[in-house]
């Protein structure tokens, strides 16, 4: 499988993106959220930055970097085990990845443009991922992402048991 290109998202880029977290959704049951308004999920306040991995001219995954947020149990915990100010983290979100992409390293590559941007604005890099997204969980500790604590995800009433990771120093 070719590697694919992973550059800065575009705004001309959304409605494809939105198609692909669609698909995604409707194979992997990820986001639990965010599916009836695939564009605005995309775009929430506090976003840093945006990259899509493509291949052969088509959008097969996405992955952003937002600032800590009212409601980002994952930032609020690692401030208090770090010491670090909510100015100095961002939250590694959105990231998927279309099923017959994945072979292809695209989270990977994803994942180290997120990394690549962190470490130029000086942010340790967080994220949250539900216990049953058993691949993501595998993809972070595969590139060195240490869990450091637990939450729930809570949307529609519903909860999720969620791990805590944060990005290799």
């Amino acid at each position: 499988m070719p590697k694919p290109m992973v550059r800065r998202r575009e705004a001309r880029d959304l409605a494809e993106v939105a198609e692909v977290l669609i698909a995604v959704h409707k194979s992997d049951g990820y986001p639990v959220e965010g599916v009836e308004d695939p564009q605005g999920w995309l775009s929430p306040d506090g976003l840093l930055a945006a990259w899509v991995a493509e291949l052969d001219g088509h959008v097969v995954g996405h992955v952003a970097v937002n600032s800590p947020r009212s409601g980002d149990e994952v930032a609020y915990l690692w401030s208090e085990k770090s010491g670090a100010a909510p100015s100095q983290v961002g939250v590694l979100a959105r990231l998927f990845v279309a099923s017959d992409a994945r072979k292809g390293s695209a989270g990977q590559h994803l994942m180290d443009a997120a990394a690549s941007y962190a470490r130029a604005n000086n942010l340790r890099l967080v994220l949250e991922v539900l216990t049953k997204d058993a691949a993501a969980i595998r993809l972070y500790e595969r590139l060195g992402w240490q869990r450091f604590g637990e939450t729930e995800h809570t949307f529609a009433g519903e909860r999720f048991d969620a791990v805590c990771f944060v990005a290799p120093a």
